[in-house]
C-alpha cells in the first residue's frame, strides 16, 4: 500500500505514518513522482460510487446495541528478543523500510524456507485464536505470541518495523488495520483481528484472522464469514499468468453481494525475504497491471467493512479505525504461485 503522496507501501502493516491518509484512496505505487494514468483514477471514481450505493449502514446509525467506541489504552513496554535470533535488517536500521522494487521469486531454498515461516506464522495465529475470550487484554495476547514465536527461534516482524512497538497487531472491532496491543480487556460480543507476521531464517510468513469474542451478534458474525470467503474466491483464481487485477475484481464482485464496503487504504504485497514487496495487491476493482509468476509469494489480505470504507488514524500514527465506527474485519494468507495453481503457505 502506498501513499498518493508517497511511494511508501500500506500493506497490512504499514500505514501513513505522517497520520495524513485522506478519504481518497492510496494508490501510488512505485518509484517517487510515479503517476498512475487516467484509467485507475476511472476506477477508482467507479468504486466510490458503487461504495455510496451498496453501503448497508450510514454514518449515524452504525454502532447498533451501544456498542462503545474503542479508546486507546495503556500501551506497555517493549518486549525483548535473544541476542541469537536473526533479526530483519530495518530493526537495527536508522533509515525506514520502502517497499522492494521486484517480486519476491524463488528458487527451491527459497520455497523451502517460505514454507517454514508461513507454517509457524500459522501456528502461531492458530494459538492466538484459542486466547480469545472476554476478559483477555490484547496486550496479554502479544505478550503470548511474542514468547511463541521466539521459543521457535523466530523473530516478530512487526516488532521495531518503522517504531512498531509490538509483536503482533491487533484490530478490534472498527478498528481496520494496525491495531497497537493494550490494556483494554476484550468485551463479549467483540470481533477480533490478529495479525501474526515471523521471520524465520531470513524469511517473512504473514497471515490473519478475524475471531468472534463470546456472544457476537448476527450482523458481525456475517462480516467476518464473507470477508473469509472473499479471500478463499479470491486465492481460487490465483495461478501462473492470472492478471493480479482478478484478485480485486473477485472480492469486490462477492462482498458487493452482501453490501459490504472493500477498503481500499490498505493493501496486500509480495513477501518474503523482506516484508513488503511489489506487487501492491488490490482488493477492490482496478485496472492495474501484472500477472502472477511461478514461484512468486504475495499476501492477499482484504478488509470489508458493515459501513465506511474511509479510514480515521489515531495519535499513535498506527491504529486505523472506520470513520463512522462500523465494524470492520480482515483475513490474509502468504501464497505461493505453483505449476498447478497456487500454495497457501499460512494454513495449518
Amino acid at each position: 500500500m502506498v501513499s498518493t503522496s508517497s511511494p511508501r507501501l500500506l500493506s497490512s502493516l504499514l500505514g501513513d505514518r505522517l497520520g495524513a491518509l485522506s478519504a481518497r484512496p492510496l494508490l501510488r505505487i512505485g518509484a517517487p513522482g510515479h503517476r498512475r494514468g487516467t484509467s485507475c483514477q476511472a476506477t477508482r471514481t467507479l468504486s466510490n460510487l458503487v461504495d455510496a450505493l451498496f453501503n448497508r449502514r450510514s454514518r449515524d446509525d452504525s454502532l447498533e446495541n451501544n456498542r462503545r467506541r474503542l479508546q486507546p489504552g495503556k500501551v506497555s513496554p517493549r518486549l525483548t528478543v535473544p541476542k541469537h535470533i536473526q533479526r530483519p535488517p530495518y530493526v537495527d536500521s536508522c533509515q525506514r523500510p520502502g517497499m522492494n522494487n521486484g517480486p519476491e521469486i524463488h528458487d527451491e531454498k527459497g520455497i523451502e524456507c517460505m514454507r517454514a515461516s508461513g507454517k509457524l506464522a500459522a501456528q502461531v495465529l492458530k494459538f492466538a485464536g484459542t486466547l480469545v475470550n472476554p476478559g483477555i487484554t490484547t496486550d496479554e495476547i502479544d505478550k503470548a505470541v511474542h514468547q511463541m514465536i521466539i521459543d521457535n527461534g523466530a523473530y516478530p516482524s512487526p516488532l521495531g518495523y518503522c517504531g512498531f512497538p509490538k509483536s503482533v497487531c491487533t484490530s478490534v472491532n472498527e478498528c481496520i488495520c494496525h491495531g497497537i496491543p493494550d490494556s483494554r480487556p476484550l468485551e463479549d460480543g467483540d470481533i477480533i483481528n490478529i495479525d501474526v507476521t515471523v521471520y524465520l531464517n531470513g524469511y517473512h510468513g504473514d497471515t490473519s484472522a478475524t475471531f468472534l469474542c463470546g456472544d457476537v451478534d448476527d450482523e458481525a458474525k456475517k462480516l467476518v464469514q464473507v470477508t473469509r470467503e472473499s479471500l478463499d474466491k479470491a486465492i481460487s483464481i490465483c495461478a501462473p499468468g492470472v492478471e493480479i487485477n482478478r484478485i480485486g475484481r473477485t472480492i469486490q464482485d462477492h462482498a458487493d453481494k452482501f453490501k459490504f464496503g472493500v477498503v481500499q487504504q490498505f493493501v496486500g504485497h509480495g513477501v518474503g525475504k523482506v516484508f513488503h514487496a511489489e506487487p501492491a495487491v488490490l482488493h477492490f476493482r482496478n485496472n492495474e497491471r501484472g500477472r502472477m509468476m511461478l514461484n512468486q509469494t504475495f499476501t492477499i489480505e482484504p478488509m470489508l467493512t458493515v459501513g465506511s470504507t474511509n479510514s480515521t488514524i489515531w495519535s499513535d500514527d498506527w491504529t486505523a479505525v472506520t470513520e463512522d465506527g462500523s465494524l470492520s474485519a480482515q483475513f490474509e494468507h502468504t501464497l505461493l504461485i505453483t505449476e498447478d495453481g497456487v500454495e497457501i503457505l499460512t494454513q495449518c
